[in-house]
């Protein structure tokens, strides 16, 4: 993941637009999560029906929100949180960003003991457990397509400048598409969380880190600092009738 990272590094320098960051750091993760899951420790043994399953969820992770971010990537303008750094950091913008991307490679090795853990339960078969971990990924694509389908709707009608997205989802969470990435990472502790066996509590690793990386690092933080600044106090009464990540009824007649 650091080679890959730095490639990305690369890249976006070259195409002047540092979105490909995220499609390179979405696809390696699947990549080597998915290698993680496969990888066997019994001699020569193959991979087991488990390791298997938890190597198409991760795969099934990357291809969806990678297909997503390179096709914005690709047909739109550089994303808001990179163009606000690009323009706060100035003629340092690139060290500064390489300084942001290689730790990234960090995050993608913790996300993979979760993976890891999870594709070693030793029960054998796959049971009701690997059932719902995988039910649990399929819902959370489906929610976050709904709410990326949801916004893009919203931004097609062109509504009048400074219009905030209320529409469905976005009603119940000012960042529904944030939540629905973390959920699809609760599948490996739905899978393997054991308190008799202490190796799984690793699986608890992959929601921790990315709870923490969506709320406060590269999510909802930098993003919301630059909604505020275009759009003020009409954002300010939607931050405070809406939850700011997980889904939750509205609170009507909330002010600023």
């Amino acid at each position: 993941m650091l080679a890959v990272m730095n490639l990305a590094w690369m890249v976006q320098r070259q195409a002047g637009n540092s979105g490909w960051i995220d499609v390179f750091w979405t696809f390696g993760t699947g990549i080597a999560g998915a290698g993680v899951a496969l990888l066997p420790f019994a001699g020569d043994a193959a991979p087991s029906a488990r390791q298997g399953l938890v190597a198409i969820i991760v795969l099934l992770w990357a291809a969806r929100l990678g297909g997503y971010i390179a096709r914005r990537v690709a047909t739109s303008e550089e994303d808001t949180r990179y163009a606000r750094f690009r323009a706060e950091w100035g003629a340092d913008y690139q060290k500064k960003l390489y300084a942001f991307v290689l730790p990234q490679a960090g995050i993608t090795a913790l996300l993979c003991l979760s993976i890891q853990a999870a594709a070693q339960r030793p029960a054998a078969g796959l049971d009701l457990r690997d059932l719902l971990g995988f039910s649990i990924l399929i819902a959370a694509i489906a929610g976050e397509s709904l709410a990326d389908r949801q916004l893009a709707r919203f931004k097609a009608a062109k509504p009048k400048k400074g219009a905030i997205c209320e529409d469905g989802l976005w009603a119940w969470s000012r960042h529904p598409n944030y939540f629905f990435e973390w959920l699809g990472w609760l599948a490996y502790p739905v899978i393997a969380l054991d308190p008799a066996r202490p190796v799984s509590v690793l699986t608890l690793i992959a929601p921790a880190v990315m709870y923490v990386v969506l709320r406060f690092l590269t999510g909802v933080k930098p993003l919301e600092e630059t909604i505020l600044a275009s759009r003020g106090d009409a954002y300010r009464a939607y931050q405070a009738r809406t939850s700011a990540f997980f889904l939750l009824p509205p609170k009507h007649g909330a002010s600023t």
